[in-house]
């Protein structure tokens, strides 16, 4: 074996803002470095179709705004509402961390519903299959973000490339000793790999493939890549909440067996529309 385990002690702050006293994190670094590469790629599919500008514009600000908001809620709604709301102020903190897939994907059906209607007057998956496409890499970037704040890691495992998380996180930053956890699965890395994987099935759909010409195949390909290996992965996480641990499925996998069946009714549609198109060419 190459290796025992990992310690893992990097610091979540980056630097701190001398006069603000703010810290400027790793985890806030990834979201906005997410945000930026998910704006070039879509800038870049905007320009290679000739679309109107003013769309591009207004996507952008529907999107980011529905990403935050959703993501932040459903991690607030669908994990640990009691505590959330007994100290509301603490839902404004996003930069600690704490922000939800699920509900930041349902965040952005919402958005790109009123987009589609009052935007583009085209269809939802019109939309998808565009905006899509850098979302696999905005994800793993976020994963990378979890992993620099400690957080949503796995069980203990004798695999040699294993985590030692630190535990003792807010008091380890006020100079208290580290405590660490037993080396455990860092299925951040996991997922951030499979997520990346995914982006580049999308750039490769849409680009080679131009599968953007047959509705709901990238957007389809793109639930299943996404949602199929967070199911699969979350079997290898602790439970991030305790009531979890009375359910045979965890929160997570609940939440991403509908969006994993979408994707395969998408994909389906979207091949018999592509095997006609090509019937009649």
């Amino acid at each position: 074996m190459l290796l025992s385990y990992i310690t893992w002690n990097v610091d979540p702050a980056i630097f701190t803002i001398p006069l603000l006293n703010k810290e400027v994190r790793w985890y806030g670094m990834a979201f906005f470095i997410g945000f930026a590469l998910g704006l070039w790629i879509v800038g870049k599919i905007w320009k290679n179709e000739k679309l109107n500008p003013d769309w591009y514009d207004s996507l952008f600000f529907y999107v980011a705004i529905a990403t935050i908001v959703g993501a932040r809620l459903g991690h607030v709604l669908f994990y640990n509402p009691g505590e959330y709301f007994s100290n509301p102020i603490e839902i404004f903190k996003i930069w600690e961390g704490g922000l939800a897939s699920h509900g930041g994907t349902i965040g952005i059906i919402i958005a790109v519903w009123i987009y589609s209607r009052r935007i583009t007057h085209k269809s939802m998956l019109w939309t998808f299959d565009r905006l899509v496409v850098p979302v696999g890499f905005v994800g793993a970037l976020i994963r990378i973000g979890n992993l620099m704040n400690h957080e949503i890691y796995g069980h203990e495992t004798t695999f040699p490339w294993a985590f030692r998380f630190i535990t003792n996180l807010q008091s380890w930053t006020h100079g208290y000793p580290p405590v660490y956890s037993p080396p455990s699965h860092p299925t951040q890395i996991y997922e951030a790999f499979f997520y990346i994987l995914t982006g580049f099935i999308c750039l490769w759909m849409y680009w080679k493939r131009k599968d953007y010409k047959h509705e709901g195949l990238i957007f389809g390909a793109f639930l299943i890549g996404i949602f199929l290996s967070r199911f699969f992965i979350e079997f290898l996480k602790n439970n991030q909440e305790e009531f979890e641990e009375r359910m045979l499925l965890n929160m997570g996998q609940l939440l991403s067996i509908p969006f994993i069946v979408a994707g395969v009714w998408l994909v389906w549609q979207g091949v018999r529309r592509k095997i006609a198109a090509s019937s009649l060419s």
